[in-house]
């Protein structure tokens, strides 16, 4: 059964949560050394994290970054925080989710099967890898990564839908509203903001690849794979 680590600085809000977590058949661990939340990581190897934002000596976003340098499993944060520019921050910094206090548990779990379907999903055992590619270009969706020619980059789980999204639209433009019904569940949590700061990220992998202007916005519609890494514009 997968594995969910809770990482909630209020004891009594983190046990509730694991209590009505592992209702659901779900192995869940806490974390209380919040000096060495990496280490409690790297030992628990969790399928997912639930994240609070204010958290002693370091907040969430320093420690989902730090989660990032070495895992893509999927990072639900959970704060009293409810501000836009916290959801983007969380967004920027590596998030997957976020959920406002006080919470619903039942929403809670909701979006923990809905991220680990979205990471894992039916394909992540006994099924064949799937891998979409474009000339040249190959997105290996199970592993999350994007590679082009010896050069592969590391993706987290919306950067890969993105893409894909991206790719299964070409030449067609993928539209904003298409986007954000595959990216996010509610969209009345998600402002402008959000999917900007997602497409940025998408451009920056692409150009670690050694590839630019990869991504088109079209104004008023959405946006488009250009391929320019078969063209003059090639890196």
């Amino acid at each position: 059964m997968e594995k969910v680590m809770i990482v909630e600085d209020d004891p009594k809000i983190a046990v509730h949560l694991q209590t009505f977590i592992e209702k659901y058949g779900y192995t869940v661990k806490i974390a209380d050394d919040f000096a060495h939340i990496i280490d409690s990581f790297r030992r628990f190897k969790p399928d997912l994290v639930l994240l609070d934002i204010n958290l002693p000596r370091f907040d969430g976003f320093y420690w989902c970054r730090q989660i990032r340098m070495e895992s893509v499993c999927p990072v639900i944060f959970i704060s009293a925080r409810t501000g836009e520019m916290d959801q983007v921050m969380a967004l920027e910094n590596g998030g997957d989710d976020f959920i406002t206090k006080p919470f619903y548990p039942d929403i809670v779990v909701a979006k923990i099967k809905s991220q680990l379907r979205r990471a894992y999903g039916e394909y992540a055992k006994g099924h064949e890898e799937r891998i979409v590619r474009q000339d040249g270009l190959e997105l290996r969706l199970e592993r999350l990564e994007l590679a082009f020619k010896e050069t592969t980059v590391t993706l987290s789980k919306k950067e890969t839908d993105i893409i894909e999204s991206l790719l299964d639209r070409y030449p067609r433009v993928a539209g904003r509203e298409d986007l954000l019904e595959k990216l996010w569940d509610e969209q009345t949590y998600v402002d402008e903001n959000t999917l900007n700061v997602n497409m940025t990220r998408v451009r920056k992998k692409f150009q670690e690849l050694g590839i630019k202007n990869a991504v088109e916005t079209v104004r008023g519609a959405g946006y488009r794979l250009r391929v320019t890494w078969n063209g003059e514009e090639k890196q």
